[in-house]
């Protein structure tokens, strides 16, 4: 991929680069297990370094960072022009600071018919519903396709939960499955208004409460469709992400078999609209959902019939990770690496809408980019280097469903079994300095205990995820590296903003999710703070210096999912 010059840079996004601050990687002395991370090289992530990057990224000439267009080139030529002014190696073996994701856009005109018995329902996309199909094809339809609600859509054997109740299989094609989002909110028999910790972990979700989980189980069963019912609370995003992320060109990585294994629509209705299905069916929803919170819960077929056809183009585009690396200095650790990552993607722009139409993710993720950037600068500048190697990675499509990740998972540059940690950035804090960190699925691995171990020395603490229930841990990069074994560290802002308000951070948070999330409104705002920001990525930079220089690998802990996938990899050795 041609690289272009700082000039270059300038004259193509209209945005000034700042200055560049280190043009080889310092070899110095090497790091021993208990050598701390320089102090002036940690300075160097700072508040000013990461609202530049942020301008170039998050800026219109970038036009929201959609994969396969002129956003996503300006993007990768932006990242390798920093890496390499950084002098961090190609982090490609070939010589390429690039991995090639092949991904098929399909760009759908979606159309559905809704009707129970003579009651025909008026079903806009958009406002009403949204359908995407994950199959290379120019045109699926589904005809009259008999409704049946199947509370949350689980089958979930380690909790003898199956909603379907068919023994693992079953036959459910010529069907449309209507879902709840989120885990069954099963009640706690001794504690009245909490979630029995003992059921899909209580308050905390599991990956059986996310979409991509309903619509891989509407797949194995073979079903026309599946149609999720949003709710703004279990979903933990309003009826509009859904939408904006739902309408225009939607990735899947690319498959040999065209996914004509996926279910052929992938649906959601809101939840106005599923409310009007049910009443007209003489049915009560939400005594539906109590009941789908029983293990003894039945399908309910309705009389309801849906049609659906979805015209498309396709197309293949070669997307892109973009990787650097720095070498590690023990021979015999450096071939172990230490992965940072943040994805570099958002939504592009929609044409269709009126006014700004541009989504230009300066939050998600293009500050979580901006990050990458400055702790490859801290790493780059340090006098000494770490004992293991260290990846800097920007992944694609990680608002498409984790693509971008998941082909690296897939198609790793550097073996699994040697890669001792992943680290990952996906939105930093825009709001100032905080007491705590959030620490997302805590209880996973260990890399949480050295995180609270460097906040500590800094009179700061780690904190739980403060919405277990929506279920972060799932929803990105470092999923598909925790599924083949590595293990993952995702730390989000904290919430107890110094000299302000309690409340203040869980106030701003939610004010950003419900008004700017997968929006065109996430741009750069007057009120940003992001020392708070810069002094989250200090401790990260030492998290991931003193695990590249242990003498031992973080692990994960016991009761976590991912456990044994570790196990069995080094078992392999």
């Amino acid at each position: 991929m041609p690289l272009i010059t700082r000039a270059a840079l300038v004259a193509i996004t209209g945005v000034a680069v700042g200055a560049c601050t280190c043009a080889t990687t310092r070899s110095g002395t090497p790091a021993g297990p208990d050598t701390p991370f320089p102090a002036a090289a940690l300075e160097r992530i700072d508040a000013a370094g990461l609202l530049g990057h942020i301008e170039v990224l998050g800026s219109d000439a970038f036009e929201g960072r959609l994969p396969g267009t002129a956003g996503e080139q300006k993007t990768i030529e932006y990242l390798t022009t920093r890496f390499r002014e950084l002098g961090l190696e190609p982090g490609n073996p070939d010589g390429r600071y690039v991995q090639d994701v092949p991904l098929v856009g399909i760009t759908g005109q979606a159309g559905m018919t809704l009707a129970s018995g003579q009651h025909r329902f008026d079903m806009q996309v958009g406002t009403d519903f949204v359908a995407t199909t994950a199959r290379f094809v120019p045109t699926v339809s589904v005809d009259h396709s008999q409704l049946v609600f199947v509370g949350y859509g689980v089958q979930a054997p380690e909790y003898d939960w199956d909603d379907y109740k068919t023994a693992g299989g079953g036959d459910w094609s010529g069907k449309t499955l209507v879902m709840l989002i989120n885990d069954p909110a099963v009640p706690d028999p001794d504690r009245p208004g909490a979630l029995d910790p003992a059921l899909f972990r209580g308050e905390a979700m599991t990956y059986y409460g996310r979409w991509t989980y309903k619509y891989e189980i509407a797949s194995r069963l073979g079903a026309d469709a599946a149609i999720i019912i949003h709710e703004t609370g279990p979903a933990g995003y309003p009826w509009s992400v859904v939408e904006h992320s739902w309408t225009g060109e939607q990735f899947e990585l690319a498959a040999a078999d065209r996914n004509m294994s996926r279910v052929p629509v992938q649906s959601w209705i809101t939840l106005d609209k599923a409310r009007e299905l049910f009443a007209a069916e003489g049915l009560d929803l939400d005594a539906l959902k109590q009941a789908a919170t029983r293990r003894d819960f039945k399908p309910v077929p309705l009389q309801a019939r849906a049609s659906f056809r979805i015209d498309n183009q396709v197309r293949e585009v070669q997307s892109h990770n973009v990787v650097a690396r720095l070498p590690g200095t023990d021979p015999l650790l450096a071939g172990e690496s230490v992965v940072y990552s943040a994805h570099w993607d958002h939504l592009g722009r929609n044409p269709g809408i009126d006014g700004d139409t541009i989504f230009n993710g300066a939050l998600d993720n293009a500050s979580g980019t901006a990050a990458l950037l400055e702790l490859a600068e801290a790493f780059a500048t340090a006098p000494v280097r770490p004992r293991r190697s260290l990846l800097f990675m920007a992944v694609t499509a990680e608002e498409q469903g984790l693509l971008g990740a998941r082909h690296y998972a897939r198609h790793p540059l550097y073996p699994l079994d040697k890669t001792v940690a992943m680290i990952n950035i996906d939105v930093v804090n825009p709001w100032g300095p905080t007491e705590d960190l959030q620490v997302i699925g805590i209880g996973q691995n260990t890399l949480e205990d050295t995180l609270a171990s460097v906040l500590a020395e800094d009179g700061r603490r780690i904190v739980p995820d403060r919405s277990p229930e929506k279920g972060f841990y799932y929803r990105s990069d470092q999923f598909e590296f925790a599924k083949v074994g590595v293990p993952a560290l995702y730390a989000d802002e904290g919430s107890t903003l110094i000299g302000c308000p309690d409340g203040t951070g869980e106030s701003l948070r939610a004010a950003y999710v419900a008004h700017d999330y997968h929006d065109v409104s996430d741009e750069i705002k007057a009120g940003w703070d992001l020392s708070g920001a810069a002094l989250d990525m200090r401790v990260l930079a030492r998290v991931g210096w003193r695990t590249a220089n242990a003498d031992t690998w973080p692990q994960w802990k016991e009761g976590s999912e991912f456990r044994a996938v570790r196990a069995a990899q080094l078992a392999r050795d």
